[in-house]
């Protein structure tokens, strides 16, 4: 009974290895005839495994995925990785908290002793840089963003942009590309059919609409691949980043030590310097701008100065 336990483990570790075994390759791997390896894959369907058999000279079996969720095989690499995932799942996602922590106790019990005490040592908590910016997204948006991607249909959702008045604004068309994770932050970049350019929307800010649009053939992003075009879009060196320029009265070597890389720094006189930034977005330029402690003149564009203008209106506002 043992040999025949350790032998349908073996197999079900095959079968999750790769899509499709050829019968003649999975009985000479574990070492038995092809009619044992029937026999054994009868008995994992009978444990709850859909094993799909093929016929034919090339027949062999591919484990499917079925209805009912049945018991997994790790080996002791995945089990560790599993563990710390389901300790930092719920950094970013809202909805699941319940179901990690049910998740976790359940990989933790079948766990052998040696395997427990190494993920009983883990107990993670999540202190990164972006914390003070990190925002949590439904799991239930999350799923049908994702979704619309998958299927490569086109997503309806409202967006809450910042400072957006109460005026009724359209919902936005998107080809939906990719969902990324960004500082702490949810992120689905996509060709906006109406502006008819690429753009990246914060997901805590989406209300997706039912039912998704048409089908479409996915677009080609304007960089190798998407950590290319997302790395480059919020380090402002792509052509539709924001970029502004302000007079500040302070040192240059002053203001160099602290704008940041990709900043531009040029002295004006001996207190004065011109500073050149670039950021994602104009609220976000305009309040770096505000981080140095001097005076400082808004030289343009337009756009960033409007976006001071409503930023020292919310300052205003919250100190009063």
């Amino acid at each position: 009974m043992s040999e025949t336990s350790a032998r349908l483990l073996a197999l079900l570790s095959l079968l999750q290895a790769r899509r499709d075994w050829p019968g003649a390759l999975l009985a000479e791997r574990l070492e038995v005839s092809p009619r044992t390896v029937r026999r054994d894959v009868d008995r994992l369907r009978d444990l709850g495994y859909p094993v799909r058999a093929s016929k034919g000279p090339d027949g062999g079996y591919r484990l499917d995925a079925g209805a009912d969720l049945p018991p997994l095989l790790f080996d002791d690499d995945q089990a560790i990785a599993v563990a710390v995932a389901l300790q930092t799942a719920t950094t970013t996602v809202t909805g699941i908290e319940e179901g990690a922590l049910r998740a976790l106790a359940t990989v933790r019990q079948v766990m052998p002793a040696r395997l427990r005490q190494r993920v009983d040592a883990l107990q993670v908590t999540t202190v990164d840089r972006y914390a003070n910016r990190r925002t949590t997204v439904d799991s239930e948006k999350l799923i049908a963003i994702g979704m619309a991607v998958r299927a490569q249909e086109v997503l309806r959702f409202d967006y809450a942009s910042p400072g957006a008045s109460d005026e009724w604004v359209p919902p936005r068309k998107v080809e939906p590309h990719h969902l990324v994770t960004w500082g702490g932050r949810w992120y689905l970049v996509g060709w906006d059919l109406d502006r008819k350019d690429w753009r990246t929307f914060r997901v805590d800010r989406m209300t997706p609409k039912s039912p998704t649009g048409p089908r479409f053939t996915q677009r080609e992003l304007p960089a190798p691949d998407v950590a290319t075009y997302i790395s480059s879009r919020f380090h402002g060196q792509d052509q539709n980043a924001c970029r502004g320029e302000a007079i500040l009265q302070a040192k240059a070597s002053d203001i160099a030590q602290w704008a940041g890389r990709g900043a531009f720094v040029e002295e004006v006189t001996p207190t004065s310097c011109r500073l050149v930034l670039t950021a994602w977005s104009w609220t976000g330029l305009a309040a770096t701008f505000g981080m140095f402690e001097c005076d400082l003149e808004f030289v343009g564009p337009q756009e960033l100065k409007d976006a001071a203008a409503q930023l020292a209106a919310r300052y205003q506002e919250a100190a009063s």
